[in-house]
């Protein structure tokens, strides 16, 4: 048996505090590796996550005797996929993929982000490096699972994606990055290249600073079910139109 208390130890090697903002800091953990199977895709990543912590918890020893009281469980963590030498590495590209309940674990179709994720993940691997960002708190666009439940009933009702997000009292995208902006830095200091369709995603990148090379598209997984949701995206969302996809 494993002694526990050298147990501190071995996880505060793989922990490391990221300065956020004035209240907090981010704890990066990681890398865990992490093989992957889907379908005939098979690949090992390693896999790190954060959690924000209140500075005058930002110690490692502090955060880890914290963790058992902080109800982790009822909310989302983000967490980063690496492929590859990333830090290192002159050319990598990344996704910052918004955690889709419905489409990335039970593979709706009213969306394309499960095909988006698996995609990227893909297209990562067959570059060589890269790294996907999954955020915990983008789901519906940033309004959370409950309330996209609910702007689900109204789209069902005629309304389209930003339509239904409007009529909830949300603004169409309240989606931030700067937590997974400052993960990225911490990881890496040299260029990326964004797997995106969305143009303000590409816009957080920079303005922040970072050197974020042209986008590369991802357009795919269009069926019946989501092709008004795609064209909306295009149409109101400003997303960059695949020629041969949307018409």
């Amino acid at each position: 048996m494993k002694n526990i208390s050298n147990a501190n130890e071995v996880l505060k090697d793989k922990m490391k505090i990221v300065p956020f903002n004035d209240k907090d800091n981010l704890c990066l953990v990681g890398p865990v590796k992490l093989p992957v199977k889907q379908g005939d895709f098979e690949a090992t990543f390693q896999w790190y996550t954060w959690v924000a912590a209140e500075k005058q918890l930002d110690t490692k020893e502090t955060i880890l005797h914290s963790i058992v009281n902080a109800e982790l469980a009822s909310k989302q963590q983000s967490s980063v996929l690496v492929y590859g030498d990333f830090t290192n590495a002159d050319d990598a590209i990344i996704r910052m993929h918004s955690i889709c309940h419905t489409g990335d674990i039970f593979g709706s179709q009213r969306c394309d982000c499960g095909y988006q994720l698996h995609e990227s993940m893909k297209m990562i691997v067959e570059h060589g490096c890269g790294a996907i960002f999954y955020l915990a708190n983008h789901e519906g666009r940033g309004i959370g699972l409950f309330s996209k439940s609910l702007a689900y009933i109204l789209q069902e009702e005629g309304f389209d994606t930003v339509e239904a997000n409007l009529a909830l009292g949300f603004e169409d995208d309240t989606r931030n990055y700067e937590e997974a902006i400052r993960v990225l830095e911490a990881l890496r200091t040299k260029p990326v290249t964004l797997i995106t369709n969305n143009p303000k995603k590409l816009a957080a990148l920079k303005s922040h600073g970072l050197l974020a090379h042209d986008h590369i598209p991802l357009w795919g997984g269009l069926t019946e079910t989501n092709r008004h949701y795609l064209e909306t995206k295009v149409k109101k969302s400003g997303h960059i139109p695949e020629k041969q996809f949307i018409v």
